[in-house]
C-alpha cells in the first residue's frame, strides 16, 4: 500500500507498484508462499496479477486458489471461482489442517474478514509514495483490533514491510 494507505489509484490503477520493481527482488514471496496451501484472491486482483505476471504467479499446482468473484465461471486446474459466502467459506477452510491461508486482497474482502475477525496475521508492504486517493486498504465499521508488531523489513527500494499479529 501506499504510504497514506491506499492499495490502489483512482480506477483501479496499481501503477504506482512500479515503483519498487526490481530485478530479481520478490520481498520474501517465495518463502512465504511455502507456507502457504491456501490463496484467497479478489476477483480485480487476480485479473491484474494474470495480465501483469500471469497465473503461475498464484496457482503452482500445489495450493488450492479461491478467486473470490460475483461471477460464476468454472475450475481451472486448483484455481476456483468462488461466489459463495466469503466468511463461511474462510472459517471452514480454518477449521480444517493445513497450512495457513493467504489473503492477497482486494480491500472489499480484507475488510468483510476484518469485520468477522478473520485475519490473524498482516503484512503489510508499504510503498514510498503518498497518492492522496483511491482505494484505502482499511475501510470504516469494522471493530476496533489490536495488533503486535513481529517484525520489520526495509528494502533497498524503500518498500518497508511489516509483520503484525492480532492479540487475542
Amino acid at each position: 500500500m501506499s504510504l497514506d494507505g491506499y492499495i490502489a489509484k483512482p480506477n483501479d490503477d496499481l501503477s504506482f507498484l512500479k515503483l519498487v520493481e526490481k530485478e530479481g527482488e520478490d520481498y520474501g514471496y517465495t518463502e512465504f508462499t511455502k507456507t502457504v496451501d491456501t490463496l484467497i484472491i479478489g476477483r480485480k486482483t487476480y485479473d491484474y496479477v494474470l495480465k501483469e505476471i500471469g497465473s503461475s504467479h498464484y496457482d503452482n499446482g500445489q495450493r488450492d486458489v479461491y478467486i473470490i468473484t460475483r461471477t460464476e465461471r468454472p475450475s481451472v486446474g486448483k484455481t476456483i471461482f468462488y461466489t459463495g459466502n466469503l466468511t463461511e467459506l474462510v472459517r471452514r477452510l480454518k477449521s480444517g489442517s493445513g497450512k495457513n491461508i493467504y489473503c492477497d486482497g482486494g480491500a472489499e474482502i480484507i475488510n468483510e474478514l476484518l469485520r468477522n475477525d478473520l485475519i490473524d496475521e498482516f503484512t503489510i508492504s508499504v510503498i514510498p509514495i503518498l497518492l492522496g486517493e483511491g482505494i484505502r486498504l482499511f475501510k470504516d465499521g469494522r471493530p476496533e483490533q489490536q495488533l503486535e508488531l513481529l517484525n520489520t523489513k526495509s528494502f533497498e527500494t524503500g518498500l518497508t514491510q511489516l509483520l503484525y499479529k492480532r492479540k487475542k
